[in-house]
């Protein structure tokens, strides 16, 4: 059974349901805290609660797991990490991939969010969107390529049974998803055409950074890539899921689409060929 982790962004929320600039006072206020217990867990740990590109934001991750319980255990123990970081900051977290209020966000004091918003503007300024990442283990990168030119077609399905982001800027956006449309906006991120092999992969990410289409190889927003920190692919298609078991879903469905891939792959089954276009 492939192993599967689930990173989730989460809005920071005041007391009146309005997004508040917080996130570096809620990560100073992380403490460590027990993770479920588990016999079996893996020696490196997936990431716990960090920030992100706006200050009305924070990420959370579980450990890689091969169980759907212990999926559901670790999401349910990521969201009440981020919600112990977020109260330590005078908030709270929601699961919602764009805020229903309207909101001016505030960028997090970093040099590289900095740089995103000089090179990208108005893209990069408006990104208060959070999304669902799901991590399903690879055996190497020539089989994740494999998987990622095989899966493409399935990935807006996955993208509408999470769809949790209908507000945008306090209006009704008229969109299921309005996070995606925004998210799209980025110059690497959506569908895909297929590679073919692991050596065209990475070399089409060092065009997009060596023509300054992208800052560097961590702005490579595919809807499914090869993640840069762990043995996975990422299927980032989706919306942030309101409930912890409609993640868990997401995430048992991500990794059914890679398994299935990979078998077809190995008993040489060709990839389907869909356009791009027909998939935006």
């Amino acid at each position: 059974m492939r192993t599967v982790g689930v990173e989730e962004e989460y809005l920071l929320l005041d007391a009146g349901g309005t997004p508040v600039a917080s996130s570096g006072a809620a990560i100073k206020a992380i403490t460590p805290s027990p993770r479920p217990p588990d016999t079996a867990a893996p020696s490196t740990d997936g990431p716990e609660v960090e920030g992100e590109l706006t200050q009305q934001q924070l990420e959370s991750g579980t450990r890689p797991r091969t169980g759907l319980d212990e999926v559901l255990e670790e999401v349910r123990h990521a969201r009440a990490r981020a919600q112990r970081a977020a109260q330590g900051g005078g908030a709270r977290i929601a699961a919602l991939g764009t805020s229903p209020v309207a909101v001016e966000p505030t960028t997090s004091p970093h040099p590289r969010y900095e740089e995103l918003v000089r090179r990208f503007a108005l893209t990069a300024r408006e990104q208060l969107t959070c999304g669902c990442h799901i991590h399903v283990g690879v055996e190497s990168d020539e089989e994740g390529v494999q998987v990622i030119d095989r899966i493409g077609p399935w990935l807006p399905v996955l993208l509408a049974l999470s769809s949790n982001s209908p507000f945008w800027h306090g209006a009704d956006s008229g969109y299921a998803s309005y996070r995606s449309q925004v998210w799209n906006r980025w110059p690497s991120a959506g569908p895909t055409a297929q590679f073919g092999s692991a050596d065209a992969y990475h070399a089409a990410v060092e065009d997009l950074v060596a023509t300054g289409t992208i800052l560097d190889a961590g702005m490579v927003y595919f809807d499914a890539r090869l993640s840069a920190r762990y043995p996975t692919v990422e299927i980032r298609v989706a919306d942030v899921c309101l409930d912890a078991e409609d993640a868990v879903l997401v995430a048992a469905l991500a990794r059914g689409l890679v398994d299935t891939a990979a078998d077809d792959a190995a008993h040489g089954r060709p990839a389907p060929v869909v356009r791009v276009e027909q998939l935006r």
